[in-house]
């Protein structure tokens, strides 16, 4: 094709296009509408079947073409082997709570170890006094003896229905030990009286008849200390009564290597008369269970507290306090049914879990002995050291517990 002599112009290429009006007609025929039409639905239809074809592929049904109910095992087998159903999680950023009234606490590190040194694990020493005056300060001189870390120790007293000067000794003691250098973590006084009066001499005391109602008052007073000092980052708590007279500086690491849910050492006394030290067996409150024990027990009534050590209730149990020798290897054990108070070491989550101190007739048994029945129902182990020997005052008793 030639082109004109001086190129294309403008208006020579408009000559060349057909009527504006020709291209409107040729575009509103019917059949080129139509053709249109048909070639939209064609390319609309392959779209929707391409797409339908890749989703199905999604959705192929492994397996026969027959409901479920009617294929057999190894066609079942078969069908399920290729379901693999896929898992979308829906990860969250984390939720942050600046309100000041709420509060988290993670007890999931809080554990109770042989490696307590170590993982610097906190204990709650507890001590109920009452009428304790003239104790407090041998108390506070052993207690300050104690080598486990006085900064992982923290303190804790109850003092309830007492006569004499407990709280104010109590109060100047604790303020002169925590101007040592080595002073405890923490110390707190808790005062609640219960209502119950019982004279302080032995015959009072240790009376049989007294015996119910006594541990009974002292169970409640264990209870109303530890739900008010236990924290939640303590690992062990240590019961120590006020009137022990000598114990060894080491007995929290000598007991936590035991590793022990609730360990006590024996309970001894010295006495002297005609210038000869008398060794005697004192807290009769630890025992191993007897047939005889089971079977007196179960002849009373349930809300009655047997006292152990009494003529009037023959358990023909063995008392730890019969056994062992402080010369003797200091380590052993001995699986225990009931326990005495001067001397116990718990691990923290025992009390967690709800083991406290019955101040009522639980298995007939009241306070420390109802506490390792308790124990011992719910799976802890309960055991003595026969030979690790922990002195108590003498109390001159002359029966009872004998």
């Amino acid at each position: 094709m030639l082109l004109p002599k001086g190129g294309v112009s403008w208006k020579a290429a408009k000559s060349s296009l057909p009527p504006t009006r020709a291209i409107w007609v040729f575009l509103t025929r019917t059949r080129f509408l139509l053709l249109v039409a048909i070639t939209g639905a064609i390319l609309l239809l392959w779209r929707g079947i391409s797409t339908s074809a890749s989703e199905m592929q999604s959705f192929y049904c492994w397996g026969p073409s027959k409901s479920p109910m009617e294929m057999s095992l190894n066609e079942q087998a078969a069908w399920n082997a290729h379901m693999h159903t896929p898992v979308i999680y829906n990860r969250h950023t984390p939720v942050e709570v600046n309100s000041s009234t709420i509060s988290s606490v993670d007890l999931n590190p809080i554990k109770s170890t042989t490696s307590a040194l170590n993982n610097e694990e906190r204990v709650l020493i507890l001590t109920p006094l009452k009428d304790a005056s003239r104790y407090l300060s041998k108390y506070f001189e052993l207690v300050a003896e104690l080598t486990y870390p006085h900064n992982l120790i923290d303190l804790g007293f109850l003092v309830g229905d007492s006569t004499d000067e407990t709280l104010a000794v109590l109060a100047a003691e604790l303020d002169r030990l925590q101007k040592r250098p080595d002073k405890f973590r923490s110390a707190l006084i808790v005062e609640k009286d219960f209502g119950f009066h019982l004279s302080q001499n032995v015959e009072d005391r240790h009376g049989f008849e007294a015996q119910g109602p006594r541990r009974k008052a002292m169970g409640r007073a264990r209870n109303y200390l530890l739900s008010t000092a236990l924290k939640p980052d303590h690992s062990w708590v240590y019961w120590r009564d006020v009137d022990i007279v000598d114990s060894p500086s080491k007995i929290i690491e000598d007991f936590i290597a035991h590793d022990r849910d609730i360990l006590v050492p024996n309970i001894w006394f010295h006495r002297y008369e005609n210038n000869r030290d008398i060794e005697g067996r004192f807290d009769y409150n630890s025992w191993v269970e007897s047939p005889k024990g089971l079977k007196l027990a179960a002849s009373l009534p349930k809300d009655t507290v047997l006292a152990e050590g009494y003529k009037q209730y023959d358990t023909g149990r063995t008392h730890m306090a019969r056994l062992g020798d402080w010369r003797l290897d200091k380590d052993e054990e001995l699986a225990l049914d009931g326990i005495g108070g001067v001397n116990i070491l718990v691990k923290a989550d025992v009390h967690r879990s709800g083991i406290n101190f019955p101040c009522y007739a639980f298995e007939n048994q009241a306070e420390t002995e109802g506490f390792a029945k308790m124990a011992k129902r719910a799976g802890y182990e309960v055991y003595g050291l026969p030979n690790y020997v922990v002195w108590h005052i003498d109390t001159e008793e002359k029966g009872g517990n004998a």
